[in-house]
């Protein structure tokens, strides 16, 4: 199958052994065209000894994400890279580097959309990005917070930040954008407003600045991601932030995602049953510290992170920092096919990064 095709199925349709032969066959054409083209990825392909194609979507040889902040890993002509995104690392630490053409970046939006339709209908409503304007300066060249903001707006049929370059929240702006919202834009139920934001910031800057501002968003849909080691050293935990959402402005519909610059567009996204979900374009492993041997379900291991889409640059396997526990594959409660999990947070000892832990007030 083409990518596009691929793209075309369903996002939480293929059940296990349906989705493993679709998965195996296109991760094992992205692991050959990355090796052809790619001499970084192939030095490394050659180091850890692999010589035939994988039999499977845990032998599918992986790059640890660190890679991307020390070598600029593209299977490209640099002439045909349209967009650089850079992931978010703590001051004084290197940012991975993501080269995307076209053709990649094309597929990245569509395969978010087709998540997020999923969650939020096929139709684009109103949004409020719970940032500030100034995120996006350069659209060629920008970080995982801007992708993210990037990447999430079309879903907005009109949209509007809800905070001004000093992140202040400019509630009469809002207000005049609520009232000129119909409580009936999407016919047959679901949301009448999307949300968008990081997790530290609408924590710290939007849910303090709206206890006062007495806007109602009982109507909105809640997406947010990233930032969860500053709320954990906060002792916050994901019912008292959606709690504390709940209380401030009516939301109470909120969806958690897991992803990372690396791999942007296979967005993992938490159901209603606070399970998050691989969808039918990516598949997750968990594999143990000591000998990288992948874990059984509920054993606690590393993330390892796998996605039909990267073409441009090989991204297609990737360990992460993160530590995870499979939860079990195709019976969630919510219905939807394909492994779920939960995600702890950073292993001890790893880089602190995520799109909204690197906010600074300049």
């Amino acid at each position: 199958m083409t990518l596009d095709e691929i793209l075309d199925i369903p996002p939480y349709s293929l059940r296990k052994d349906d989705k493993e032969k679709l998965l195996l066959a296109r991760l094992n054409e992205l692991t050959e065209l990355h090796r052809e083209n790619c001499p970084e990825y192939a030095r490394v392909y050659g180091a850890m000894g692999f010589t035939e194609r994988a039999g499977s979507v845990e032998e599918i040889p992986f790059l640890h994400t660190a890679m991307f902040k020390e070598f600029d890993m593209m299977s490209v002509n640099p002439s045909e890279v349209v967009k650089t995104l850079t992931s978010s690392g703590t001051s004084g630490q290197k940012p991975s580097k993501i080269y995307l053409d076209r053709a990649t970046a094309q597929a990245q939006q569509k395969a978010l959309a087709r998540i997020m339709s999923d969650f939020i209908g096929s139709k684009r409503i109103p949004m409020i990005i719970l940032d500030c304007p100034s995120t996006l300066k350069d659209r060629k060249k920008f970080s995982a917070r801007g992708a993210g903001i990037l990447g999430f707006s079309v879903f907005g049929s009109k949209r509007i930040y809800a905070f001004d370059d000093d992140m202040k929240l400019d509630v009469d702006s809002l207000r005049e954008f609520l009232g000129k919202i119909s409580k009936n834009t999407l016919a047959g139920g679901g949301a009448d407003l999307l949300l968008f934001g990081f997790t530290f910031m609408i924590w710290e800057y939007f849910c303090k600045a709206a206890e006062k501002s007495g806007l109602d968003l009982s109507n909105g849909i809640l997406i947010h991601g990233g930032g969860w080691k500053k709320l954990a050293n906060e002792a916050v935990s994901p019912e008292e932030f959606r709690r504390r959402l709940h209380d401030v402005c009516g939301i109470s519909r909120v969806h958690d995602y897991y992803g990372m610059a690396e791999q942007t567009g296979c967005v993992y996204m938490q159901c209603e049953y606070g399970h998050f979900h691989a969808s039918t374009f990516s598949d997750v492993i968990m594999r143990r510290p000591g000998d990288f041997s992948v874990c059984r379900f509920g054993e606690r291991g590393i993330i390892q992170t796998v996605s039909v889409i990267p073409q441009s640059y090989p991204g297609h396997s990737l360990l992460t920092e993160d530590e995870g526990e499979i939860l079990g594959e195709d019976d969630c409660p919510c219905g939807r096919a394909g492994k779920y999990f939960k995600v702890y947070g950073r292993l001890k000892g790893a880089e602190v990064r995520g799109c909204s832990d690197t906010y600074e007030r300049s």
